[in-house]
């Protein structure tokens, strides 16, 4: 080491300290980069990058949705947002709840509030079931297991399952101990259909739902999304046995299309337990399910409820589903004359952001705020519910 003052150094020697060592180099470099709007470029500008929270700190089914959102590829999730054409009919259904005033009635002993009812020989702590859905796979490796398992620990919250779902009927149903509904996509033809709900009666479910809707629906989001990759395991999809309408250049599909209404006769030969059309929308065909022999009615939308409801006047238990995400929406539903409502998307959320646990703790909150509402607006019972709870003023 010289003992020179710096000043005096030879110049080969000042030369050499001035010079940036190679990693001082590459701490420069690195803060350039990091400081260049070229960067920006390649964040995700979609997803919210903070903490995810824990299971015990979600406070309503609407948190779940973003953690579900990170935990899922695009394509689960847009199979699981999605709704018919442009969406308008899924916003207009959820914005619907909006259009119904709950009406308080004061001065009512409401220290104790009651949920328990009875649906098609079913006990039911609250009026709630899990409204059917495919291809759980997408969200949890245990996919309808998993579900189920955790609608079970739910005091007991149905399951619909899906004619689409992952795992064999058997499998889902041997999960947990809660009851268990089946639902059907009709094929042409006597074979498949008989042979599906035999061994859905076989497994233990309590009623089958047969879904009437959607004969010539087109998914734009769904288009959109065809081309993107995928790693998901397929589910197979329901084949027929008899003859199909021939194809169409339209983007129709061609599989629903055959749909009459000695559907239902036919299928009450085979099946047991009580049997339930999905997908009402009008008075018309609510008679017409009557006549047909059907034992509940499944409706798809709030704005028909009460028409519905007043052309059956009691004869037959009313399901009702779409855009359920508050427990005042449920008791809504229940004021306009739905016996029980179906929960779609919300348990999948809890699915695919925290497994069977998620599914719990949605359906809990659900529950929870059902009761809260029940109490806020004086009703202790569900036989005190009534059409006067409420004020409607449907578009």
């Amino acid at each position: 080491m010289s003992l020179l003052p710096e000043g005096l150094l030879p110049d080969s020697r000042r030369t050499c300290n001035l010079a940036l060592s190679r990693r001082a180099a590459f701490r420069g470099l690195a803060g350039f980069l990091a400081g260049s709007p070229l960067f920006g470029y390649q964040q995700d500008p979609f997803r919210d990058h903070s903490r995810v929270p824990a299971l015990p700190e979600m406070v309503e089914t609407f948190d779940f949705e973003p953690v579900a959102h990170a935990k899922v590829t695009r394509q689960a999730y847009d199979y699981l947002a999605y709704g018919v054409d442009g969406e308008f009919t899924l916003r207009r259904n959820r914005e619907a709840f909006d259009w119904v005033g709950l009406v308080s009635r004061r001065f009512a002993d409401v220290s104790a509030v009651r949920t328990e009812s009875n649906l098609l020989g079913m006990k039911l702590p609250f009026p709630m079931l899990i409204a059917p859905t495919a291809r759980h796979i997408m969200f949890h490796p245990d996919a309808e297991a998993a579900t189920h398992a955790g609608a079970t620990a739910a005091s007991n919250t149905p399951l619909i399952v899906s004619n689409v779902a992952t795992f064999p009927v058997e499998k889902i149903a041997a999960a947990a101990t809660g009851p268990w509904l089946f639902q059907l996509y009709p094929q042409p033809g006597p074979d498949y259909n008989r042979q599906t709900l035999e061994k859905a009666q076989a497994a233990g479910c309590q009623a089958v739902v047969v879904t009437v809707d959607q004969q010539a629906s087109v998914y734009e989001r769904s288009l959109h999304d065809r081309n993107l990759a995928t790693s998901l395991s397929p589910v197979p999809t329901p084949q027929a046995t008899g003859p199909r309408p021939p194809a169409n250049p339209y983007r129709v599909p061609s599989g629903r299309l055959w749909y009459e209404w000695s559907l239902f006769d036919d299928l009450r030969r085979v099946v047991k337990v009580p049997l339930i059309a999905k997908g009402i929308l009008t008075r018309e065909d609510a008679l017409l399910c009557l006549e047909h022999g059907v034992d509940a009615i499944y409706v798809s939308t709030l704005e028909v409820l009460p028409e519905i409801v007043d052309a059956v006047h009691g004869r037959v238990p009313i399901l009702f589903d779409s855009g359920i995400r508050r427990g005042s929406d449920i008791l809504k539903a229940l004021a306009l004359g739905a016996s029980a409502v179906g929960l779609g998307r919300t348990p999948l959320w809890g699915l695919a952001a925290y497994g069977p646990s998620g599914v719990q703790k949605v359906l809990e909150i659900l529950q929870a705020e059902l009761v809260q509402a029940m109490a806020a607006t004086g009703r202790p019972t569900l036989a005190s519910i009534d059409k006067t709870l409420v004020k409607t003023e449907f578009l």
